[in-house]
């Protein structure tokens, strides 16, 4: 790994961290004014703040696992930690959503009163914590799924605090209890909304799926515009963790001296890291024309990552 990416990482674990403090005494602030208001919301809120507490941690862990060196049972290191990471985050802000659901609906069939005051005031400190962790982690979220994950889940937090604090402002000045349930229910369906779509993108890097901003086809006829190449087969391009591309290929080549098979392999290495951030490739050459068809499989390896 590179100096960069141990100062990113660095940089990351420690906006992380702060964040996990914020949260976790918001939170005990929110727990006890949702048992002082009566308010489902504030108490939703809170319940969303300790998943952020379990997220944020989940995530340090995983950027430590993430620095572990490869050995030779795990050749691609622990990278694809923050990814289960991210997925473990995403299911669970799935749950925590049907949760907050199911008590809206009762407290919709029974609503009870709720102190507006101590609400909106537990609300708006709330807030202030929220705004806070997304400062820390703002920028930081795209360098990796595992941090956009934690990113989600106070971002999430921030909307619900902002829902409450409205929820308050008419319970105190119309007592509209029935607000509080249905605050919620928005608040779910925004938790909801980001969790399906990480647990989705996660998912999809574990299963190995092409990323989503990458066409085969397109890699295709990059690799056929390189001097040299007559055909290409058997692609697969996957994620290995966020910003991590790999790829392998079968490709044609015209009958030529080995220096000049080399010359289009780092062309090739060249154009594919350009234009779509591949950075590990391993390519097998094949000569049509060559003396008994010969073969010969090359592996190149672009960027710092130790494999």
């Amino acid at each position: 790994m590179s100096a960069h990416e141990h100062s990113t990482s660095g940089r990351n674990a420690n906006g992380l961290f702060i964040a996990l403090i914020i949260t976790g005494v918001t939170m005990i602030a929110e727990v006890a004014g949702g048992l002082i208001s009566n308010s489902l919301a504030l108490l939703g809120d809170a319940g969303h703040m300790f998943t952020d507490i379990f997220s944020l941690g989940l995530s340090l862990f995983a950027i430590k696992m993430a620095q572990r060196p490869s050995t030779n049972t795990k050749t691609f290191g622990y990278h694809r930690m923050e990814v289960m990471a991210a997925l473990t985050n995403g299911m669970l802000l799935i749950v925590i959503s049907i949760a907050i659901f199911y008590e809206a609906y009762r407290r919709f069939v029974s609503p009870p009163e709720i102190k507006g005051a101590v609400m909106l005031i537990i609300a708006v400190i709330g807030l202030l914590a929220n705004i806070a962790g997304v400062l820390l982690l703002k920028g930081s979220h795209t360098d990796s799924i595992n941090i956009r994950s934690a990113f989600l889940h106070i971002v999430g937090d921030t909307l619900s605090s902002v829902g409450v604090i409205v929820g308050g402002i008419l319970i105190v000045l119309k007592q509209w209890y029935f607000v509080d349930p249905l605050i919620s229910i928005l608040i779910g369906g925004i938790i909801l909304r980001s969790a399906i779509g990480l647990v989705f993108e996660s998912g999809g890097i574990l299963m190995e799926y092409v990323p989503r901003d990458i066409k085969l086809d397109d890699v295709t006829n990059t690799m056929l515009a390189v001097k040299g190449v007559i055909s290409v087969h058997d692609l697969h391009v996957w994620t290995i963790t966020s910003g991590f591309h790999s790829m392998s290929s079968h490709v044609m080549i015209d009958d030529c001296k080995i220096s000049e098979s080399s010359d289009i392999i780092r062309e090739l290495e060249h154009v594919l890291n350009e234009k779509y951030r591949i950075n590990h490739t391993t390519i097998q050459l094949e000569c049509e024309n060559c003396e008994s068809n010969m073969v010969c499989s090359i592996m190149t390896r672009k960027g710092n990552h130790k494999i």
